[in-house]
């Protein structure tokens, strides 16, 4: 049984989450990654699994201490709480530096995610022939998912409640984006931007005891649309983690051997340097979606000038990026040791 969390434990929860709600928003960043990086990926997933019929019983019941204590609810609540305070305060942040400095930004989470690798890759001593067919199979796959061309814009609402299952999967394996996965599928900027501005704008009104929202059919749709999103997160993160708790406690190194693997191929979504690729029509005018946004094509990868000092900071802060994720590594061994 796990002993009691301390204040500070809890603490390191929530900034876990904060941490994990920023990188699952970052298109090429996984909330898996902080997930297993931070040592809480299996109880996560464990938790995630104990969201059942049992569960739901116990709810109906009226048990709810009883549900609470068997879904393991204050490791789930304040990660969940950290992950929904960074929806909208650090994920706006974040916005704003991958506006005015998108190069460094991309550059930091691509030396976390190369820290990522080490540190999962070091503490794995069980290559052999299936691990590493394993492992080469996730790094194909990465690699594959890297080059994609993305969709158009679809609001259909069975697509976004499917958009909701899939991304997900940032949060449940490690290395695989959703918000990338969401861009893959033309909802990127409807499901994480729109939808969540939405929201925050309407709790604005409401704490502001104006609900003129109610008659603008616009804001009322995107809001629809972000609760059959939400429904189909929920729907998929259940479903995924039952999935992957059985798969990581029947097949724990060929799993390890997957994610090493799909982590590194993934690598070139996050490649600091390149350039958005927008879909043009064939006079060269960019396309607009119908909520007025760009559309975007692909992306663009190149190798950086190094006689640009601008290239040098990028590479800066890549080891900066690495290094915080791998400090934050030796700091949990610290405590895990103290205790």
């Amino acid at each position: 049984m796990r002993a009691e969390r301390t204040l500070m434990d809890k603490i390191f929860l929530i900034i876990k989450g904060l941490f994990m709600g920023a990188a699952n928003k970052v298109p090429g960043v996984s909330g898996g990654i902080v997930a297993f990086v931070a040592g809480f990926y299996e109880e996560f997933i464990y938790s995630l699994q104990k969201i059942n019929l049992k569960a739901f019983k116990l709810i109906v019941n009226g048990r709810f201490k009883s549900f609470y204590k068997y879904v393991n609810g204050q490791f789930l609540s304040l990660l969940i709480f950290g992950m929904l305070v960074s929806y909208f305060s650090i994920s706006q942040i974040l916005d704003y530096f991958l506006e005015k400095k998108e190069l460094y930004v991309w550059a930091a989470f691509f030396g976390m995610i190369i820290g990522s690798i080490y540190y999962i890759s070091k503490g794995f001593g069980h290559w052999n022939k299936k691990t590493i067919i394993s492992g080469i199979l996730g790094l194909l796959i990465g690699i594959s998912i890297s080059f994609l061309n993305p969709a158009t814009e679809n609001d259909n609402l069975f697509f976004i409640f499917f958009c909701g299952i899939i991304s997900v999967s940032g949060m449940t394996l490690p290395g695989l984006s959703g918000s990338f996965i969401l861009i893959l599928l033309g909802n990127y900027v409807l499901l994480l931007v729109d939808s969540v501005n939405a929201l925050y704008y309407t709790f604005a009104e409401i704490m502001e005891a104006d609900f003129s929202f109610i008659s603008n059919p616009r804001r009322m749709n995107t809001l629809k649309i972000l609760a059959v999103f939400t429904l189909g997160s929920a729907t998929g993160l259940v479903t995924l983690s039952h999935i992957l708790s059985y798969v990581l406690k029947h097949y724990k190194n060929i799993t390890t051997a997957v994610i090493i693997g799909f982590i590194t191929g993934s690598l070139g979504v996050v490649w600091p340097w390149k350039k958005t690729i927008l879909k043009t029509d064939a006079l060269g005018n960019v396309l607009i979606d119908s909520n007025g946004n760009e559309i975007i094509l692909n992306y663009e990868r190149f190798i950086p000038d190094m006689g640009n000092m601008e290239s040098w900071w990028a590479i800066f802060y890549m080891i900066l990026g690495a290094g915080i994720l791998l400090g934050l590594e030796r700091y949990g061994r610290y405590r895990s040791y103290k205790k």
